[in-house]
């Protein structure tokens, strides 16, 4: 009975201690539990924080996407007005370089046509220069010369009707250098001639025996006792008169030349008509006479201007050629 009494109370002491023991456990565990779930809280707070920090900033990073999305759309709007700008702008260049290029070829066309039309103006005036040199003056050499300018002009023209005028042109200098010098050049010549051969007629002539079986019976009987000779004008000069005849058959060749270069046909005439009634009045009857006198004759019948019907054809045919133009204009 005595062993048995103590292990009791000390049973009872385990009995007591187990439930506060486990109470404790219990206590302790939800104090555990507890602070963990606290701390759980707080970490789901502070990722809850950090969720809405991130979402604030994806908001916010949001916000300015769609800001900078609404930049771009601007650019890209504006960058498509541009475009369009452009667009319309390089379309009008396109246009102004075709209405430039179509200007520069109506200018390159008009700047060829107005070349052509002034070449054609300067051979026109060279021909006229010719002719006028030819028919006025007399003067072959210069005649020769416009007729080749106008050649050059001509041979720079590319048109079909310029063919025709340098064909005709070619066939007119031909028909010009088979003048020679020209008839009032050569009649010039004549003239000089003439002048010298006066200069050179005898003031006196023997008479020929052969005249005298043409005499009559009366002077050849008479002929033993005196000579019978026709006096004519120049035997009766003196030596003042005949100085001035000779003066003045001197003037008469003088305006014949003068004539001559001026072209007056009359005046020449005239003037050659005079020098043969000099001559015939100055100087007895011989041969020489009658040549000078036939010389000059066939002088006064030679003409003083070209006689071709080729020279002018050019200028003509180039008048006819734009008065067909103008008219099919």
């Amino acid at each position: 009975m005595n062993d048995v009494a103590p292990t009791a109370p000390r049973r009872a002491r385990w009995r007591l201690l187990v439930p506060l023991v486990l109470a404790s456990g219990v206590a302790l565990a939800g104090w555990f539990g507890w602070q963990g779930w606290q701390a759980r809280q707080q970490q789901a707070q502070e990722r809850a924080l950090d969720d809405a920090r991130q979402i604030d900033a994806l908001g916010q990073r949001m916000d300015t996407l769609r800001g900078d999305l609404r930049a771009q759309g601007r650019l890209l709007q504006d960058a498509a007005a541009s475009n369009r700008v452009l667009r319309d702008e390089v379309l009008g260049l396109g246009q102004r370089n075709a209405l430039l290029e179509e200007a520069v070829a109506r200018l390159d066309t008009n700047a060829r046509e107005g070349h052509q039309a002034l070449r054609l103006d300067e051979a026109e005036l060279l021909l006229v220069l010719g002719v006028q040199r030819l028919q006025i003056a007399g003067d072959v050499a210069g005649a020769r010369r416009a007729y080749a300018l106008a050649a050059a002009m001509l041979d720079g023209l590319d048109q079909p009707e310029a063919l025709n005028l340098r064909q005709a042109l070619a066939a007119e200098r031909v028909a010009l250098d088979a003048l020679g010098p020209g008839p009032r050049a050569q009649a010039a010549q004549r003239l000089e001639a003439i002048s010298a051969d006066i200069a050179r007629l005898p003031l006196q002539v023997p008479s020929a025996p052969a005249h005298e079986q043409k005499r009559p019976l009366w002077q050849r009987l008479l002929s033993p006792l005196l000579e019978i000779r026709p006096a004519s004008g120049q035997a009766l000069m003196g030596e003042a008169e005949r100085r001035q005849g000779e003066d003045a058959l001197q003037v008469e060749l003088t305006l014949a030349r003068a004539a001559l270069e001026r072209g007056d046909v009359d005046g020449f005439h005239t003037a050659l008509n005079r020098s043969a009634m000099w001559v015939g009045r100055l100087w007895p009857d011989s041969p020489a006479l009658r040549e000078v006198r036939q010389e000059l004759e066939s002088l006064r019948e030679a003409p003083l201007q070209a006689q071709s019907p080729l020279l002018g054809s050019t200028l003509q045919q180039l008048r006819a050629m734009r008065e067909g133009k103008e008219a099919a204009r």
